[in-house]
């Protein structure tokens, strides 16, 4: 059997030069796929550049919960948005998960995918989401599950890596939802590239150790202005990172371990 590795970068649209490293880290290094904001209002622009510069670029949804402003309105969403219509933060939605309206998330979830069809002309290879919020619970994971049977789509699958609290409830369903779905997915996820970890070494180290099957390893490059900076904390770590995966020598040790790079499309 291949070793065959997918390097997804999440959060495609969260900022224009976020976009752009993530474009670079792909035409530049060995990132294969990522995961498009569609509720960030510039990300359809930053589509239509990937689509034109980048077209082997895997493309999927990063199915947001937790950041900035839904696509619905917040009549159609009250159980998941703050009084000025925008999303739950993170903390508070984890403190609510179980009081949520899963209808309602199914409505957003498909009003993001349903404009990233509109902007891209076809399905998206693949689902995860923002914040893994759609691990939370097992209703949760059963929207995605279900989307992702809709758009004949791949599924980020993390639960072969450590579980967090947040998402043991939802492991204790992963077999019969895994069972009754079975979504297309990668054999091992791997999420150790990041902050402090985000380094050459950690980098090289994931690709030595790949084993036959099927990998994604998951990353966050980009450039980061001033504002983002003071919005997010994980900030310029996203520069680190895609200085790490632009290194020649990171893709000269795909090509020693007989790596081939690609796509949830091609699962």
């Amino acid at each position: 059997m291949p070793k065959q590795l997918i390097i997804n970068s999440d959060d495609y649209g969260r900022t224009s030069d976020i976009s752009r490293g993530i474009r670079e880290s792909h035409t530049n290094g060995v990132v294969t796929s990522t995961t498009c904001m569609m509720n960030i209002p510039t990300t359809s622009a930053d589509i239509e550049v990937a689509l034109r510069e980048t077209p082997n670029l895997g493309l999927g949804v990063h199915l947001v919960l937790t950041a900035e402003r839904p696509l619905l309105s917040r009549e159609q969403l009250k159980t998941i948005t703050n009084d000025d219509g925008s999303f739950l933060k993170l903390p508070i939605l984890l403190s609510k998960v179980n009081q949520i309206d899963v209808e309602e998330v199914k409505a957003e979830w498909h009003a993001q995918v349903e404009l990233f069809v509109k902007t891209t002309g076809r399905n998206p290879t693949h689902l995860d989401s923002h914040h893994h919020s759609s691990y939370f619970s097992p209703a949760l994971f059963r929207a995605m599950l279900e989307l992702a049977k809709e758009y004949d789509c791949a599924i980020r699958f993390p639960f072969t890596h450590d579980i967090s609290r947040e998402l043991e409830e939802t492991f204790k369903e992963v077999p019969s939802l895994i069972k009754e779905f079975n979504p297309r997915r990668p054999d091992v996820f791997i999420v150790d590239f990041y902050d402090e970890k985000a380094t050459h070494e950690e980098l090289l180290g994931i690709i030595n150790n790949v084993k036959d099957g099927s990998t994604e390893v998951m990353c966050h490059p980009g450039y980061v202005d001033d504002a983002f900076a003071k919005e997010s904390s994980y900030n310029k770590q996203r520069e680190t990172e895609l200085e790490g995966l632009t290194d020649p020598a990171i893709k000269d040790a795909i090509q020693k371990n007989y790596i081939e790079l690609t796509t949830f499309a091609n699962l």
